[in-house]
């Protein structure tokens, strides 16, 4: 199992958010580049950032951040939030992001999903976030009517190979994750499933490593201590 430690980036801080909540946001840590330091330090293998700023307002990327972590960063950095066009992918790809999260775009715009899988098909990897089930947009504040395994099987059509998980009623709430949701995805597809929301344990770590996943996101779990990049390869 590979463990994600997740550093949410919002003002230049590292905030985590409840339920994907804007306006319930905690900081988690003082310095962002410390913060990616102490993940290596530990053994983490990747980093994974989400640019809360940029999600919310194009204009507001956080580029200039982005690409110091990319620069002192000895392990490669996955980078989401509000990637929605060829000019933000092309640019983070140039930063030196090894991996990018699509998520609003992929279900809004099949014609940049399409461009960005023909350039960089082995560094998009989709997002999929759902509340109940239901895939959500736009920094989850807009639930659509498109079910999440519906989807994920259409991504897979189109040669995705990598689906980013989270159950909005599980992210940043330590109550374990979708356990069902996630093995009903890892079933129905064939694209590697990367578990993230609610993880809260090592134990947590371990039940998704039995039904096959082999990657999590973790946040606040890390932060807090309950779940540690220390022996975390499989």
């Amino acid at each position: 199992m590979k463990i994600l430690p997740a550093i949410d980036l919002m003002n230049g801080q590292c905030v985590r958010l409840y339920q994907g909540d804007f306006n319930k946001s905690e900081q988690v840590a003082n310095d962002p580049i410390e913060q990616l330091k102490t993940f290596i330090a530990d053994g983490a293998e990747l980093v994974h950032i989400v640019d809360l700023d940029g999600a919310r307002d194009q204009e507001k990327r956080q580029y200039h951040l982005i690409k110091k972590i990319c620069e002192i960063a000895t392990v490669p950095i996955q980078v989401g939030g509000g990637l929605r066009n060829m000019q933000v992918v092309d640019e983070l790809v140039d930063l030196g992001v090894s991996r990018l999260v699509l998520g609003t775009a992929a279900i809004e715009n099949p014609d940049f999903l399409k461009a960005a899988l023909k350039k960089y098909k082995e560094k998009i990897v989709i997002g999929i976030d759902a509340k109940d089930k239901k895939v959500a947009t736009h920094g989850w504040e807009t639930v659509s009517e498109l079910d999440y395994i519906d989807f994920a099987k259409e991504m897979e059509k189109l040669g995705v190979q990598s689906i980013v998980f989270t159950d909005i009623s599980k992210d940043g709430t330590m109550s374990g994750p979708s356990v069902e949701q996630l093995n009903n995805l890892n079933q129905a597809v064939s694209c590697k499933i990367i578990a993230s929301g609610g993880i809260s344990k090592q134990e947590d770590i371990e039940v998704l490593e039995q039904m096959g996943i082999e990657e999590a996101i973790v946040g606040k779990a890390i932060y807090q201590g309950t779940v540690s990049l220390k022996g975390s390869k499989s």
